[in-house]
Parts: C-alpha cells; sequence; structure tokens
C-alpha cells in the first residue's frame, strides 16, 4: 500500500504602513499579479488572498490594507482576529520602507505581538538605499524591539533574497491538510480581479488627482467560447463631476489609455481577446 505523502499548509499575513511593497512581495511570492500595485500610498483597499503550493506545501498569503493611523491598526487587527480565533494564522510577515521606522511601525508591532505568532521583518526596497552600510547598524537597533523570527533585507521589485524568505517560510508551516486546490493562485473571483485590475491602471495613470478608493463595478462579463472573446463592460464609480472629467481626461484621452492598458493585462490573465468598454458615473 504507498504510504500519503505530509501535507503542510499555513496562513500568512502580511502587515506594514502604506506604500511599503506588500502587494509587489505578494505578486513575486506567488508568481502572479494578484494584488495590484502603485507609487500611491493606500491603493490595497481589500484583503487580497494569495496562494503558492508547491509539492505538499501550501501557503496562504495575506495582503493587508497599509496602514497610516491608530484606526486602522485597530480596523486591522479586529478584521483579521477570526484567523487567530481559528488558529490559522502561523506566522506573520512585517513589512517595512527601506530604513524607515516611526511611531507607525512601532503602533503595527505593538498591535501584532498580540497575535502571538512568529514575526518574520521584511525590510523591503533595498535596492533604493544608497548607502548600504546603514543598513546592517539600523538591524541592529531594530533587533531590540522585538524577538523576530528572523530580520531579511528584501527587494521585492528585484526579487533580491525572495528565496531566503520562502526558505524561512517554508520551515514554519504546520502539517495540515491543503485548504485549497494545487491550481489556485488566489481566491478572488476573476470578475473581482478583472475590476482591481481596471482599478489600478486609472490610479496608476492619474496618480495624486484621483482617490484611491475609486470603485469600479462589472456590469457584463460574458465569454464566446467558440470565437475565445470576452466583451466587459465596467463601471467606474466616482463622488463627484470633478473626478468623472478627471478619469475621462480631454475628448476622452485618458479613459481611452487606461483602457487599452487594462485591456492587456486582462488578457493575458484570461488568455481571451478582450473587448473592453468602461463608463464612468457619479454615485448618487
Amino acid at each position: 500500500m504507498k504510504k500519503l505523502s505530509t501535507t503542510h499548509c499555513g496562513y500568512i499575513g502580511i502587515f506594514g504602513r502604506k506604500n511599503a511593497g506588500k502587494s509587489t512581495l505578494l505578486n513575486k511570492i506567488v508568481g502572479e499579479k494578484i494584488s495590484i500595485t502603485s507609487r500611491i500610498p493606500g491603493t490595497t483597499i481589500n484583503n487580497i488572498i494569495g496562494i503558492k503550493t508547491i509539492n505538499n506545501y501550501q501557503t496562504i498569503y495575506i495582503d493587508t490594507p497599509g496602514i497610516t493611523t491608530k484606526k486602522n491598526v485597530f480596523f486591522l487587527y479586529n478584521k483579521n482576529n477570526f484567523l487567530i480565533k481559528k488558529k490559522k494564522l502561523r506566522l506573520i510577515i512585517f513589512v517595512i520602507h527601506k530604513t524607515q521606522w516611526s511611531e507607525i511601525e512601532d503602533i503595527i508591532l505593538k498591535k501584532i505581538k498580540k497575535f502571538l505568532i512568529p514575526i518574520i521583518l521584511v525590510i523591503n526596497k533595498i535596492d533604493l538605499i544608497d548607502n548600504k552600510k546603514k543598513l546592517l547598524p539600523f538591524i541592529n537597533i531594530i533587533k531590540e524591539k522585538y524577538n523576530f523570527l528572523s530580520i531579511i533585507p528584501i527587494s521585492a521589485k528585484t526579487q533580491k533574497n525572495i528565496s531566503l524568505l520562502l526558505k524561512y517560510i517554508k520551515h514554519n508551516i504546520p502539517k495540515a491538510n491543503h485548504d485549497f486546490p494545487h491550481t489556485y493562485t488566489t481566491n478572488s473571483s476573476l470578475v473581482f480581479r478583472i475590476s482591481e485590475i481596471i482599478r489600478e491602471k486609472f490610479i496608476r495613470f492619474l496618480g495624486q488627482e484621483l482617490p484611491y478608493n475609486i470603485k469600479v463595478k462589472i456590469d457584463t462579463y460574458n465569454i464566446n467560447y467558440i470565437k475565445k472573446t470576452c466583451f466587459i463592460y465596467a463601471l467606474i464609480l466616482v463622488n463627484n463631476n470633478r473626478h468623472k472629467k478627471i478619469i475621462i481626461g480631454q475628448k476622452g484621452e485618458k479613459i481611452k489609455l487606461c483602457s487599452i492598458l487594462a485591456r492587456k493585462n486582462i488578457e493575458k490573465i484570461i488568455q481571451k481577446k478582450i473587448y473592453l468598454k468602461i463608463w464612468v458615473q457619479k454615485t448618487m
């Protein structure tokens, strides 16, 4: 009789301030664009789950919205508390921006310590640190703040030390049945991912002109399996007419450009010819 292989599975929370690179890190780990990214802080507004399965090991990553205030931290702690109660969360990745440590990092650390779960401190964007000699003294200072499982300097963008981080993660994942099929890379629906890709393009292209919390609603999503085409009708919801004009742009140039960029990304995921129509509507 063939002996069944032991499987390992665990949830990992990714925490940190806004614009620390949490979403980029998740995408690099999973090997697929799961969470949208931009240079605008606060792009992620929902918990995004990414799933990576290699042989008998399945790791489930929760990309949480970035923190900027004490109120954000309380909300984040309460929102993720169900994972603690069910003993699902097995590891925390605390991501910081280069050698930046301020009151926000102290507040986040104070909260996530209460989970009583091992914490890996990830110093991200080391490729942007001009004087690398500052890194070691900074790590020595941070060591005094908490007994981290490990402190790993990385660059999510260039993937430097990502393999080292994955080794630490693998060694701390318990024996358990897998929660998802091995082919899954996220539990988010395809429609949600499409709406996030569209939102990302407008946030990236329009920058500070537009609030990051714009909403995208997919009204229609129809696939023609014979012709291998997909028709998508999306609605962008904004708070006022000024934002509506910003999104549309002069003679519709901005909305047209963002639609083209979004369509190309969506085609990579769906592997079909995409026909994308986007409208903008002011919320009532």
